[in-house]
Order: C-alpha cells, then structure tokens, then sequence
C-alpha cells in the first residue's frame, strides 16, 4: 500500500491533513452554531449551510482556472493565507443582530474562496506526481492514501469540538442540552406556551436555574450568549491547524516541487522529459474526454446531495431524535482514542500477513496485542453510561475511512491480480448503489417518530439508538470508498492535460451542486415524516446508480 511511492505524496497528504482537521473542526459544530446564536429556523440554516458547502466546492473551478494560468503551488499557498484570514474573522464573538450575520456571511465567503483555492490545486499536484511512468500504476492507490489523510484530519476534528464546547459551557456552570437553545430563543420571542413551555422551565431547572420569569430571561439569554461564545473557540481551532499546515507545505516543498507545474510550463520547458509525461490528444479525444467527466460530474452530485447531510438533516437527527448517552458496548465508539486504536489494530492486522520478514511480523503482532491490550483497559476504565454532544457523532465517518481504506484496496487489488477489479467508473455506480442502503437503514429507523414541528410538545421517549446513525456512517463510508478517491483518481488520469486544472475544478462544482441541494432536505424538515425524507434520497441515489451503468461503456471507453 505505501510501498514505492513518492515522498511528495506525503507531504501533500499531511499538508491537507492539517487543513481538513481545521475544516471539519467548524463544520462538525456549524449548523448547531447557527441555530443556537441566531435562531434560525431549519430552512434558514439549511440555505446557509448549503450554500456554504457549494461555495467551498465551486469556487476550485476558479482556483482551477488562476492554477493553469499562474501555477498549482501559488494559488495553495494563497489559499491557506486567505482561509487563515477567514477563520480569524470566524472565530472573533460578535452579536446575534444583522452586524454579527454580516460578519459570518463574509467569513464564510473567505473561507470558501480559500478552500477554492487551495483544495483542487493541490489535489492536481498529487496527481502530477503519477504522470511519471514509473509511478502510474500507482495513481488510484494514491488518492486512497491521500484521501485516507484528509479523513485523519476529520476524525480528530467532532472531539476537538466537542472538548471545547463541553469545558467552555461548564467553566460558565452550564451543561449542554441540544434542546435548549431553540426552546431558549422562542422564550424570548414570546412564543413559547402550553407543553414547550413545561420542557423550557424543567430543562432550566436541571440547570440550577429558577421558575420565575427574570431567572428564566436571564438563563435564556445567558445560555445562548455562553454556547455560541463556545462555538466561536471552536471556530479558532482552524486557524491553529492552518499554520501547522503551512508549515508541512513549505518544509516539504522540495519533494513535490517537480509536480507544480501545468501544461503552459511544461511547454515552455521544452525538456524531452515534459515530452514524455504530457500526452498529446486530438481535439476529438479531448472532446470524449471532457464528455465522460461531465457525465460522471452529473452522477456525483446526488452522492454529495446524499452523503453531506451529516453535517446537517443527519446532525439535526443527532441532536433531536438520538439518545444522548451510550452504555455498553457502543461507549467503546465515543472516545476517539478508541477508534485510533482499532484503526491502528486493523493495520497492524494487515501488516501481519503481509509482512515478508519475521522481523516486520513479529513487530505487527507486538503493535497488535499492545494496541488490542490498551484498548481493553481503556472499554473497562470507562464510565457506565456517558453523554454526548451531537457533533460527536461525525467522527464516524473519518473513522471508518481510515479503517476501512486498508481492506477496500486489499480488495481490489485481490480483484485485480483476478483480472476483475472494476473500472473507475463501474466503482463509482456501485458507490450509489450502497448510498441507497445507508440511507434505507434511516428509512427503517425512523418509521414511528413524531415529525420535527411536533417536537417541542412531545413528552414520550422517542429518542433512538445511537447505533442507528453509526450503522449508517458505516455503510455511506463504504460507499464514499467506491466513489470519492475513485472519482479523483479518475479526473486526474481522464482530464486532457491543458485543461486539468479546470477538470478538477468541475469534479468540485459537481460536488457544489450536489451540495447546494443539501438544502432541499432541510428545508423540508419540519412537517413530513423523517421516513419520506431519507426515501427521497434512497430514490434519488438509485436513479443515478441506474444511470452511471446504462452509459458504462461510454466512460470506460476513455479510462
């Protein structure tokens, strides 16, 4: 798996690591943060959301585009200075009225147009590296490693979050409760009465607070004002893991250097090895080409569609309809030093077996027991029951990417010494097929539950297992596997080279598209049954998996 590649590799992958680690870290408590500031309703904070996402997703069209006119390596360097500059703004408290909206808005934007920047250009580079023949047999085995790296970053981010939202609310003598900051806000609108107001008063009571009206005022108030003050910290991590980022990059810089360079430069070099790497294509092949990609582009954007709920209908679900507190055995799952040491024991697993020396065996095995015995003595130190926070629940994902990236290319690789391992474009179409059970599994466990708008007056337990959402994190990773690196992969190796830049700037505008519709879900949320929900994107990942197949031939023709 990490045998004979290059060292640039490496130093790109930990590069966006520490990018991602900061991303994930604001995206995993965003929507929470929208809603509890500014009260936002559900279709409010969807738009916001989505359009967040599709801004951060569209804008590499136009870092694309600047890249294969001024170079792959300027605009990542102006990327993470302009995203650094976002977060800073980000993360600074201001006020829930119409300045403090602006001021998000406008962070928002400089984050996106950052991440324009820097995401795509630098993804090209990780490409270029296996336009090398020595290294193109390699290419898809590096966007998994690659992208198995950008899920090390994500995995750390909800606990990151989640630390600090949990110290900050009890340095201030609260304790988090996901119902709270809605009830709080429409206490202060006036428009809390009847069985909501029963819930907001006993919730406050919990809190050490008094039933007379100044206490509940001054409680609401307080409430907000210190959880989105916990937010804003959490917001601050970003701009921590940006330096360390910056730092990777220019420090390893020299490994990779050789790989920032688009088609104009190569020309321009004239030297008979740029005349090896770049491949001269016809206008026709050239047009195929770009055909194939749009079609895939169009397929992609209801995976995004699907898959990016987590950060928002899937979070909404975490906070409101999901116990708060684990037993058993599904603790094990909520320490994320936990989750390190089974990714850890499944490598070391690997490592085992395919070890060709006694020596490398006999160290694997000694990584295993040591990792299998902390993690025993960890399950057993635990507490019986433990609370969490919502956000907790997106470590999940990364989590099982990370895990899981090992078995999926052992897989493949089995398949190919077969002669069977499918093409990209055929992994693609079995990705939105298993999308489709994932979010099946949220169909099942959501018959029986009130809708959101009735959740307010609900008194019975309606909450669900935790398993639920973890058991669907599993299956749409298995999904993202087939289809997130395998479609990088597969602009990198398909793009003309003239146009590469701007080819994975349209991967990342299908993916904006993709998540600007995000958006539709939620702003249904509210008065239709969660079922009906998860089946329309059970319907819509069907149709494109239909699709992606009826036009195989068209796409493996250019792979």
């Amino acid at each position: 798996m990490f045998e004979g590649q290059p060292k640039g590799l490496y130093a790109l992958a930990l590069a966006n690591t520490g990018e991602r680690f900061g991303y994930y870290t604001m995206l995993a408590i965003f929507t929470l943060f929208l809603q509890a500031k500014f009260g936002f309703t559900a279709t409010v904070t969807s738009n916001i959301f989505a359009g967040f996402l599709a801004l951060v997703y569209f804008l590499p069209v136009v870092g694309g585009i600047l890249a294969d006119k001024f170079g792959f390596g300027k605009m990542v360097t102006l990327g993470i200075v302009v995203m650094f500059v976002g977060y800073i703004c980000l993360a600074i408290p201001t006020g829930n009225n119409a300045l403090g909206i602006s001021a998000m808005i406008g962070s928002l934007f400089l984050i996106a147009l950052g991440t324009g920047l820097f995401k795509g250009n630098l993804q090209v580079m990780v490409g270029n590296l296996y336009d090398d023949p020595k290294y193109s047999a390699k290419r898809d085995t590096a966007f998994s490693i690659f992208y198995m790296a950008i899920n090390i970053g994500a995995l750390f981010a909800p606990t990151a979050a989640e630390k600090i939202t949990d110290w900050y609310m009890k340095s201030h003598n609260f304790v988090y409760n996901g119902d709270i900051p809605a009830l709080a806000h429409q206490y202060l609108d006036g428009t809390l009465s009847g069985e909501a107001m029963q819930k907001f008063v006993s919730l406050a009571s919990l809190q050490g607070v008094g039933t007379d009206t100044a206490s509940l005022t001054g409680f609401a108030n307080d409430y907000i004002n210190v959880l989105s003050e916990s937010y804003h910290m959490g917001f601050a991590v970003a701009c921590v893991s940006l330096i360390v980022s910056m730092l990777i990059y220019v420090l390893g810089r020299k490994t990779f250097k050789h790989a920032d360079v688009n088609n104009s430069s190569k020309q321009a070099s004239g030297s008979e090895e740029a005349a090896v790497h770049t491949q001269e294509l016809t206008p026709a092949e050239t047009k195929s080409r770009v055909i194939a990609l749009c079609l895939v582009f169009a397929v992609v954007i209801f995976f995004w569609m699907a898959f990016h709920q987590n950060g928002l209908t899937l979070t909404f679900f975490a906070r409101d309809y999901t116990a708060a507190t684990a037993t058993g055995f599904t603790r094990i799952g909520f320490d994320v030093w936990n989750l390190v040491l089974i990714a850890i024991m499944v490598y070391a697993l690997f490592s085992l077996f395919q070890s060709k020396k006694t020596k490398g065996r006999v160290i694997s095995a000694f990584v295993l027991g040591a990792a299998l015995a902390i993690l025993y003595n960890n399950y057993n130190s635990m507490d019986e029951v433990i609370n969490i926070l919502p956000q907790k629940f997106q470590q999940f994902n990364p989590f099982f990417v990370v895990a899981l990236t090992p078995v999926s290319m052992a897989v493949f690789s089995y398949l190919a010494s077969k002669g069977k391992e499918p093409s990209a474009p055929r992994k693609i179409g079995i990705g939105m097929f298993i999308a489709a059970v994932g979010f099946m599994i949220m169909v099942w466990g959501s018959l029986g539950l009130p809708v959101p708008d009735d959740l307010a007056s609900t008194t019975t337990d309606y909450r669900v297992t935790p398993n639920l959402l973890i058991s669907t994190y599993l299956v749409l990773t298995f999904a993202e596997l087939f289809l997130s690196p395998m479609g990088i992969s597969f602009v990198s190796k398909v793009a003309p080279p003239k146009y590469k830049g701007l080819m994975m700037g349209g991967w990342f505008a299908a993916t904006a598209v993709g998540n600007y519709l995000v958006s539709i879900i939620g702003m249904l949320w509210g008065g239709l049954p969660l079922w009906v929900l998860w089946g329309i994107l059970v319907a819509l990942c069907v149709i494109s998996a239909v699709f992606i197949f009826s036009i195989m031939k068209k796409l493996e023709k250019v792979c």
